[in-house]
């Protein structure tokens, strides 16, 4: 008898410990959650609002509290945040003490379209809608439309790269020709880029410009500068 309670203890042990892990595993399955937290990655400009994501966070549901771990979808609901046209990207997890956390990156604009319709164009060259909570200060686009948009992307992602430009630059405006004219803060002279081919010499040779023309104090005696030719900044004096 005691030799058989021997080999029962050790399958009396392996039953006991199962049950628990099962019952352990069954009150975290269904465990409420408790708190919903989103961190933005970038926090100064919301094109998209803390209240948004939530709402896609719960599904549509009236309460965090009515969401348990068996009926939230993380897939889907990381699917309805990244498909969101402010969201770059959107990663949603849950952590041990049960709180439903959601990192989020807004997509950043680099130029804003005015005209017939009213868009941004993105860090990544595709157009994004307006936002209702927040208007970003990037270079306002004339004489573009989504036909055409990409064309001056490059030229807008090089001044988004660049403190002087960004400063300096406030619009970029497409002629009937297609060459690019950009319009400037607080200078008289038009500054006629051309293209978007030699973007970085052609920055490069205006700032140039820019630092030489201003030490001899001669910025106002301009009407225009051209860059198109590249290798040379043409200036034409009032």
């Amino acid at each position: 008898m005691k030799r058989s309670f021997t080999y029962i203890k050790p399958i009396l042990l392996i039953v006991i410990v199962a049950f628990l892990y099962g019952f352990a595993e069954k009150r975290h399955k269904y465990r409420i959650i408790s708190e919903i937290n989103v961190k933005f990655t970038d926090t100064e400009n919301l094109y998209v609002t803390e209240e948004v994501v939530n709402k896609l966070l719960i599904q549509n549901n009236s309460s965090v509290s009515s969401i348990d771990k068996e009926t939230l979808d993380l897939n889907r609901v990381e699917s309805l945040l990244n498909n969101h046209n402010m969201i770059e990207n959107a990663e949603v997890y849950l952590t041990l003490d049960g709180k439903l956390e959601a990192e989020v990156s807004q997509r950043k604009p680099i130029g804003r379209v005015l005209g017939n319709s009213s868009f941004y164009l993105d860090k990544n060259g595709e157009i994004m809608p307006l936002s209702p909570f927040y208007s970003a200060r990037v270079p306002v686009m004339f004489g573009f439309d989504g036909s055409n948009v990409a064309e001056a992307y490059p030229v807008l992602e090089h001044i988004r790269r660049d403190k002087f430009l960004t400063h300096h630059i406030t619009g970029v405006r497409r002629l009937k020709s297609g060459k690019f004219l950009l319009e400037l803060r607080n200078m008289d002279f038009e500054l006629y880029f051309g293209d978007s081919s030699n973007v970085a010499l052609k920055f490069n040779n205006f700032k140039a410009f820019y630092k030489k023309a201003r030490k001899e104090n001669k910025l106002n005696t301009y009407k225009k500068v051209n860059l198109q030719f590249g290798d040379q900044v043409v200036c034409t004096k009032k």
